[in-house]
């Protein structure tokens, strides 16, 4: 069945759909937090992982507190004259800056001799605050406060920035803040202080991103640096510190090299999409190299206001395809869409554009579903109108022409030349009888008459193409002929003649009635639509309709209740064979037609 809502339902459907999805919308480019949060971030790993690791930048290195390290060391934290040692060894392999992620808030007595070490080269220290209990998904710079920072020997000896790091609900961190709001004002992250220093220049941020060496690399709300890993853990290039110690060859040379920690029982850990513990000194690693190098995801303003523009488009068009087209194919069709633009983020997401795939889904399904909800119980409603509508026309037309009529709307476009038998049938003395018993007992005796008529026709494969008071006109072999058309006319003739035998014989009402009259015969007939444009019924004509309809004058003038014409008899075969011979069988003249035609009557028994 082909249907589709209205319009104005569909127009209504539209705007509740742009009133959902818009509202997720204006949340998504205000960066605000909310549950899509943790499917979006489902989404962008599985789009990592399909993507795959990437080579790292040749140019970060980390000098890692690692295992041996600490072992060597005899525990961890690792002595300052240690770290001072290390700092030499680094400069001395030729590295342009190093980033200190380690903490030095102790004093100790070898804090002099790191302090000189610092001199030797730009040096970053890392600092750190705690994030306010409402800092989580605050689209806004991330306020910190009980800021913790290096002694002021180290802070005098090099630059300091705060090196926290946010994870999301699933313990990942997918953003590195480059500026933070602490208690004495905005300052600097570690990773914006490392790069700055690398590049001989300050990093400015500007609106909607960071300059970096004359470029200006996006940036998400407030400063926020998407990261986009390179790979699991050590895929940036790492080497152990206690071999500096030793005094191996590192191949330092114009490096951005950062010293933290990374054995087992140190340091933070996090869940990052190739890897479940990466350190987190290779987390603020990759945001550097991602900074340095334009490789972060992009991700700001005008990728969210995108992001909303696509829900939009999907919610109005899965919506209107399920509004206008046949349920399935508008399923498939919004399918088709959400799998188009999956894709389309996939593939975007693969050269550095986080588009958002939850958004979309969570903007336009949630409506979609609904209304096909809507959509179903509306078509299965229209179902049965047009049920009713097929049986209602069964009412005015023979169910075989309903059926066909509504299996093909164009049958009978065109007249149609085909074979058929045709009978009419009236009642004898039907006037006077109309007039004893008024116009309510009339319609009650026509009624019971039509009744019968119809059921004797159906038995029997005939087709009722008229009531016409107290006779109708009945075709056989219609819509389609058949070889058995002209047996089943004649049966019809004495089912009927039998049948309203019997009716009036115990009917005290029909007792006025002077039995009934058929006139049957067989031949060409046209099959047509007549009528204006739109109202049209069905019908026969033609010479065998007009002889059929003059053999009932022929039968009342020879008083008999059955005349048939003999070419019909003839092709009646056995069924004339098994019937009562004819009472008569004589030519005839036709009113109207040139010629005799060779009848056959049965008088009334």
């Amino acid at each position: 069945m082909k249907s589709r809502l209205p319009l104005w339902a569909a127009a209504a459907a539209v705007i509740a759909a742009w009133a959902w999805a818009g509202l997720l919308g204006v949340y998504h480019i205000a960066g605000r937090a909310s549950a899509l949060d943790r499917a979006e971030a489902v989404f962008a790993d599985w789009r990592l992982l399909i993507a795959g690791p990437r080579p790292a930048p040749p140019d970060v290195t980390i000098v890692a507190l690692d295992d041996a390290t600490v072992a060597a060391a005899g525990g961890y934290p690792v002595s300052r004259r240690s770290l001072a040692e290390l700092i030499r060894a680094i400069a001395a392999g030729g590295a342009r800056v190093v980033a200190l992620d380690l903490l030095l808030v102790d004093s100790t007595e070898a804090d002099r001799e790191l302090a000189r070490a610092l001199e030797s080269l730009p040096v970053v220290i890392a600092s750190a605050g705690l994030f306010g209990p409402d800092e989580t998904g605050r689209p806004a710079v991330p306020k910190t406060s009980g800021e913790i920072g290096p002694r002021p020997e180290f802070a005098a000896a090099a630059s300091v920035g705060l090196a926290n790091i946010a994870a999301d609900a699933g313990g990942t961190p997918r953003h590195l803040p480059l500026v933070f709001e602490t208690t004495e004002g905005l300052a600097p992250s570690f990773v914006l202080q490392a790069v700055s220093l690398f590049l001989g220049d300050a990093v400015p941020l500007v609106p909607g991103g960071a300059r970096v060496a004359g470029e200006v690399r996006p940036m998400d709300i407030a400063w926020h640096l998407p990261l986009r890993y390179y790979g699991a853990h050590g895929t940036l290039r790492t080497i152990s510190a206690q071999s500096l110690l030793d005094g191996a060859e590192a191949g330092l040379d114009g490096q951005l090299v950062l010293l933290g920690a990374t054995a087992t029982a140190v340091g933070d850990r996090f869940s990052v999409p190739f890897d479940q513990v990466m350190p987190g000194v290779e987390v603020l690693a990759t945001g550097i190299a991602n900074l340095l190098h334009g490789s972060q995801l992009v991700r700001g303003g005008r990728v969210r206001r995108l992001d909303a523009a696509v829900t939009l488009a999907l919610a109005a068009c899965g919506v209107l395809a399920v509004s206008l087209l046949p349920l399935a194919a508008g399923s498939t069709v919004f399918l088709g869409l959400l799998a188009g633009w999956a894709a389309a983020a996939a593939l975007l997401f693969g050269n550095g554009y986080w588009f958002s795939l939850a958004l979309p889904l969570a903007g336009a399904v949630p409506p979609v579903l609904c209304l096909m909800l809507v959509r179903q119980m509306f078509d299965r409603r229209q179902a049965k109108l047009q049920v009713m509508a097929r049986q209602a026309l069964g009412l005015f037309h023979a169910p075989a022409l309903s059926r066909r009529i509504a299996d093909d709307p164009a049958f009978l476009k065109s007249p149609r030349a085909q074979d058929a038998a045709i009978l009419f049938v009236d009642l004898g003395g039907f006037t006077g009888t109309s007039e004893r018993l008024g116009p309510a007992a009339t319609r009650d005796l026509l009624k019971v008459f039509h009744q019968l008529v119809v059921e004797e026709a159906e038995r029997l494969g005939g087709v009722v193409l008229d009531f016409m008071g107290d006779g109708a006109m009945i075709g056989f072999g219609i819509p389609d002929p058949g070889a058995e058309d002209a047996e089943q006319a004649l049966r019809a003739s004495f089912g009927l003649a039998s049948r309203i035998r019997s009716w009036i014989a115990g009917s005290p009402e029909c007792q006025s009635l002077k039995g009934m009259r058929v006139g049957v015969h067989c031949g060409p007939i046209i099959l047509s639509r007549l009528g204006h444009e739109r109202q049209q019924q069905i019908s026969a004509s033609g010479d065998c309709v007009n002889v059929a309809s003059r053999l009932m004058e022929v039968g009342k003038a020879h008083g008999a209740a059955i005349t048939a014409s003999s070419r019909l008899l003839s092709r009646a075969g056995r069924t004339a064979a098994d019937l009562p011979r004819p009472d008569v069988t004589k030519p005839v003249k036709i009113r109207g037609r040139r010629g005799d035609i060779e009848v056959v009557m049965w008088m009334p028994a």
